[in-house]
C-alpha cells in the first residue's frame, strides 16, 4: 500500500489570499471584544458561515460579513497581528511564498489615510516575513464596484511601492458588476510600473469574464478562472499562453459556484494544461487554509502525489518570487516526492 505523504510538508506558493479573510476566527472574536463590535452569529460560532453568492442577495451577505470583520482592524498593531498570524498559518501549511491581496482604501479611514494605510500594511508584511521566515509580497487590488478613477489612483500607489514589496495589481469584488475594460487604464499603469496583472474572473461569471481579463486587462494570472472549463477554446488559450488560474476549491463550493468539491473542475483544467495555483481565498469565511485545497485535489479528484507536486510547481512558477527562492522551493518539491 502506497504511503500517503503529508501535504503540509509539500513546499508551495500561496497566490490567492485576501487580507481580512486571512484572519483567524479567534482573533476576530478578540478584536471585536476589544472594540465593542457586535458580530453577527454567523461570525461568532467558530464554524464557517453558510454562504451562497450565486445571486446578488447572497453576494451582499458575503460582503456584509467581510466588511464586519474588516471593521475590527483599527490600529497598526491589529494589522501587524493579522499578517503575522496569516504567515504562521501559511508556514504551517507548507507555504514558502505568500502574495497577500489587499485594497488599502478599505482600511484608510481608520489608519490615517490611503498612503499611511499602505505603509502600515507593508511594515506589517516586512515584520511578519522577518519573524516567520516566509517570503511575503503584496498584491494591491482595486474594487470593481467603485469608480475606475479610484483604481487608477490605487495603481499609481501600487507602482510607487513596488520597491517595498508590491508585486501585482488585481481587481476584486463581484465580477458581474463593472466591466473589465473600464479598468484597462489602471492595469496599464500597473504593468508599465512592472507589476503583474491578476484580476478576478471566471468565478461568479462565466468564461466571458475570463476572456475580458485577457483581452482588456492583459492578465498574466486570473483570480479563480474555473468557469473557463466551460469553454474548450478558452482552455486551450490559457494553456498556450501560460496564464495561471488561482483556483480556490473550498470557496467555490462555499459560495455555491459548485455544489460539491468533486464538481470543481480541477481535473479539467489540469488535463487541459492550464497552470493552476491553489489558494484559500478567505479562510475566515470558508473554513480551510492552503493545505486543505491540495487535500481536496487528492481526495475528490484523485490527484496523485506526482500531480500534486506539479500543482505546487505551477504555483511557484506563477509567483513573483525571486529566481533563487523559486529554485529553493522547486528543489523542496522534488525532495518531497523522494520522502
Amino acid at each position: 500500500m502506497e504511503r500517503v505523504r503529508d501535504l503540509r510538508l509539500l513546499p508551495k506558493a500561496h497566490l490567492h489570499l485576501h487580507f481580512t479573510g486571512s484572519m483567524r476566527p479567534g482573533t476576530l472574536l478578540e478584536l471585536a471584544d476589544k472594540y465593542g463590535v457586535h458580530l453577527p452569529e454567523a461570525l461568532k460560532g467558530g464554524a464557517p458561515p453558510k454562504l451562497r453568492a450565486t445571486d446578488e442577495r447572497g453576494w451582499f451577505r458575503f460582503q456584509r460579513l467581510y466588511d464586519m470583520a474588516r471593521s475590527c482592524l483599527r490600529e497598526p498593531e491589529d494589522i501587524q497581528r493579522l499578517v503575522r498570524e496569516a504567515a504562521e498559518e501559511d508556514v504551517r501549511d507548507g507555504s514558502g511564498w505568500l502574495e497577500i491581496q489587499v485594497d488599502p482604501t478599505s482600511y484608510a479611514p481608520r489608519l490615517g489615510g490611503l498612503l499611511p494605510a499602505m505603509e502600515i500594511i507593508l511594515d506589517a508584511v516586512d515584520s511578519a516575513s522577518r519573524e516567520t521566515g516566509l517570503g511575503i509580497r503584496v498584491l494591491v487590488a482595486a474594487n470593481r464596484m467603485k469608480h475606475p478613477l479610484d483604481a487608477r489612483t490605487l495603481a499609481r500607489i501600487a507602482v510607487r511601492h513596488a520597491d517595498r514589496g508590491v508585486v501585482g495589481f488585481g481587481l476584486s469584488n463581484d465580477e458581474r458588476r463593472g466591466m473589465a475594460r473600464d479598468f484597462d487604464r489602471a492595469f496599464a499603469i500597473a504593468r508599465e510600473g512592472g507589476l503583474l496583472a491578476a484580476p478576478h474572473g471566471g468565478e461568479l461569471s462565466g468564461p466571458s469574464s475570463v476572456r475580458d481579463c485577457l483581452d482588456d486587462l492583459d492578465a498574466s494570472r486570473i483570480g479563480h478562472g474555473v468557469r473557463a472549463a466551460e469553454d474548450p477554446r478558452l482552455l486551450r488559450r490559457l494553456a498556450e499562453s501560460g496564464v495561471t488560474c488561482e483556483v480556490c476549491p473550498a470557496s467555490n463550493v462555499a459560495l455555491g459556484v459548485y455544489e460539491r468539491p468533486e464538481d470543481v473542475p480541477l481535473r479539467t483544467l489540469f488535463d487541459a494544461g492550464v497552470p493552476m495555483a491553489l489558494g484559500a481565498d478567505d479562510p475566515l469565511l470558508f473554513g480551510s487554509r492552503l493545505a486543505a485545497q491540495y487535500e481536496i485535489a487528492r481526495e475528490h479528484h484523485a490527484f496523485t502525489d506526482e500531480e500534486l507536486a506539479e500543482l505546487a510547481r505551477q504555483s511557484v512558477r506563477a509567483s513573483a518570487a525571486p529566481v533563487d527562492e523559486r529554485a529553493k522551493l522547486l528543489a523542496g518539491i522534488d525532495d518531497w516526492l523522494l520522502t
